[in-house]
C-alpha cells in the first residue's frame, strides 16, 4: 500500500506532461509568420497601431456571423493614405477573408463587414500606403466553427435571392462641412465556404461565393474587395467615403460561379 500511495504524485505528475504537451504545442504554434510568407511574400510589417483598428468581439456570439470593422487613424494632416487593407483570420481554411482596395480620391476611412471565425486565433488586418509599405494591427478572437456551420437559410431560399442587392445610405454628422457618405451594400447570397454539410444528403456543399465587389458614385471607383470563404452568407459591406457629387451609387459583383450582378441607385434615394 505505501508503495501504491508513493507512486500516485509520479503517475498523476506524468499525466499531467502527457494532457499538457498536445495543449502547449497548439498554443504555441503561430501561422502567423507562415501567412506573411504565403500572402504577403515575406514583406516587412510595421507596427500599425497608428495606422490602422480592427475591432472583433472579443468571444462571438455567433462564429458564422461575427462583425469586424476596419478604421483607418492616419489623421487629416498625414500625407500618406491607406490602399489596401487585407484581413487575415489566420486559423480559417483560406486565412485570407479579403483584401479591400481603396480608391485614392474617395477617402474611405471606415470598412465593416461579417465574417465566420474557424478556431480560436488572432486576427490581422494589413494596410498597404501609399508610401508602398504595410503596417499590422490584430486583435484576438473566441469563437469556433463557423466556417462549417450550417447555412441559415434552405437551398431554395437561397437560389431566391441569389444576387439581390441593395443599398442603404446613413445620416453622418458632418456630412454638410465634408461630403461624408455612410453607405451599406447588401448581396443576397449564400457564401458557401465549401465546409458546410447539407443535412439531408451529408454531403458536402460545394464552395460558391461573391468573390469581386466593385462599388462607384457615377463612374468613379470608391472602393473594391476581392472576398473568399470567410465573408458571411448574405455579404454586408458598411463603409464612409467623400462625396464627389455624384448622383448615383453603382455595385458590381461576382461569384465563383461566373454569375455578374449589377444594380445602381440615385444617391438621394437610396433603396432596394
Amino acid at each position: 500500500m505505501m508503495g501504491c500511495t508513493r507512486r500516485l504524485p509520479l503517475i498523476a505528475a506524468l499525466l499531467g506532461i502527457a494532457f499538457a504537451v498536445p495543449v502547449s504545442a497548439e498554443q504555441a504554434y503561430d501561422p502567423w509568420p507562415g501567412l506573411v510568407q504565403d500572402i504577403f511574400s515575406n514583406r516587412p510589417m510595421n507596427d500599425g497601431n497608428s495606422v490602422i483598428t480592427i475591432e472583433m468581439p472579443y468571444r462571438a456570439e455567433d462564429a458564422a456571423i461575427v462583425p469586424v470593422t476596419l478604421r483607418s487613424k492616419l489623421s487629416p494632416a498625414d500625407s500618406r493614405r491607406i490602399r489596401s487593407i487585407t484581413l487575415v483570420i489566420d486559423r480559417n481554411p483560406a486565412p485570407m477573408a479579403a483584401k479591400f482596395e481603396l480608391a485614392a480620391d474617395a477617402n474611405v476611412s471606415e470598412i465593416s463587414t461579417r465574417v465566420r471565425v474557424n478556431n480560436y486565433r488572432d486576427v490581422h488586418a494589413v494596410a498597404e500606403l501609399s508610401d508602398c509599405q504595410l503596417y499590422v494591427s490584430k486583435t484576438y478572437v473566441k469563437a469556433s466553427g463557423g466556417c462549417s456551420a450550417p447555412a441559415g437559410k434552405n437551398a431554395e431560399g437561397a437560389t431566391n435571392h441569389l444576387g439581390q442587392m441593395r443599398y442603404r445610405q446613413f445620416a453622418h454628422e458632418d456630412a454638410p462641412a465634408s461630403r461624408i457618405r455612410e453607405g451599406q451594400i447588401m448581396i443576397g447570397h449564400p457564401n458557401n465556404s465549401g465546409l458546410q454539410m447539407d443535412q439531408v444528403t451529408q454531403l458536402y456543399i460545394p464552395a460558391f461565393f461573391i468573390n469581386q465587389l466593385k462599388l462607384s458614385q457615377d463612374d468613379s471607383p470608391v472602393l473594391s474587395m476581392e472576398g473568399g470563404i470567410s465573408i458571411s452568407e448574405d455579404p454586408n459591406l458598411r463603409f464612409t467615403y467623400v462625396s464627389n457629387g455624384a448622383k448615383r451609387f453603382r455595385a458590381e459583383a461576382k461569384d465563383t460561379d461566373g454569375h455578374v450582378f449589377r444594380n445602381e441607385w440615385d444617391v438621394e434615394k437610396p433603396g432596394t
